[in-house]
């Protein structure tokens, strides 16, 4: 029997609620394979395990802890999403849409994402961060197919600012003040788990992305639905297949991101602090 989508929203908005007190925080980023770790530069942690909440999505990758982390970053009130489940581990969006709808409902306004990606540009290598300015979903799926649930936004969604062209300016404007180089390009999301064939990268090149990855796009479609802002960064762990020798390998998706940790961390303090 499906799930009562408004029930559980209202259920895990209640909980959360109660857990935090009087922490009312506007700004929540999500955090991608091998980036949890910024959620340490918090401070007053309070975490709220995805567990604890039923209905809520539980990772099952290395790198993603599924936890709710909340506290302070620069002075603001902040929480920090560590992990995801990507759509090659399930068919089923229903827990992400309770995820990000009860982030909506406590009052969350713009959701920051980052996702581990594969580069498209030698002189985008690993250890370098791109501000996501549109996708191509080459995943095969949506997470707003079946009957709309109009209690959480319209049914034909309008996606030509998908990724949050003033608040993406902010974001850029603190890149250059920090004097970090913030690259600026198209993400193409494929579900996965495997790679991609040297086809696929060339195809994608093709069509105009600038990086590639299995995860961004779904939370995109539902954050953008029930009218969160959301911008984000494509984290640059590898080259994509065949640019290389060496074969890919999850392992080194999380070396590539430990090489752009510090970069990020330092973004997204100034962003917070900024917005």
């Amino acid at each position: 029997m499906p799930r009562d989508m408004v029930k559980d929203v209202g259920l895990a908005h209640q909980y959360i609620q109660q857990r935090i007190g009087a922490r009312r925080p506007k700004i929540a980023l999500l955090l991608g394979s091998g980036l949890g770790d910024i959620a340490n530069d918090l401070q007053d942690p309070f975490t709220i395990n995805y567990a604890e909440i039923d209905g809520f999505p539980i990772p099952g990758v290395a790198g993603h802890d599924g936890q709710m982390v909340f506290g302070k970053l620069e002075g603001v009130d902040v929480v920090f999403l560590k992990g995801r489940v990507h759509a090659y581990e399930t068919s089923d969006f229903q827990p992400l849409k309770t995820l990000l709808r009860s982030l909506q409902a406590f009052g969350i306004e713009t959701l920051f994402t980052t996702s581990a990606s594969g580069s498209l540009h030698e002189d985008m290598p690993p250890g370098a961060i791109m501000a996501i300015s549109d996708h191509i979903n080459m995943m095969g799926i949506n997470p707003l197919l079946g009957p709309n649930e109009d209690d959480f936004g319209p049914r034909f969604l309008e996606m030509s600012d998908a990724w949050g062209k003033d608040t993406r300016q902010t974001l850029l404007d603190c890149a250059q003040n920090l004097n970090i180089k913030l690259h600026e390009g198209v993400y193409m999301g494929f579900r996965g788990p495997c790679f991609e064939t040297h086809a696929e990268v060339n195809m994608a090149r093709i069509l105009g992305a600038d990086a590639v990855g299995m995860s961004a796009i779904p939370e995109n479609i539902i954050a953008n639905h029930c009218g969160l802002n959301i911008i984000g960064c494509a984290v640059i762990t590898n080259l994509a297949a065949g640019m290389l020798p060496e074969k890919l390998s999850h392992d080194q998706t999380l070396a590539g991101a430990k090489i752009a940790r510090d970069d990020l961390s330092r973004l997204v303090k100034s962003f917070v602090k900024a917005l």
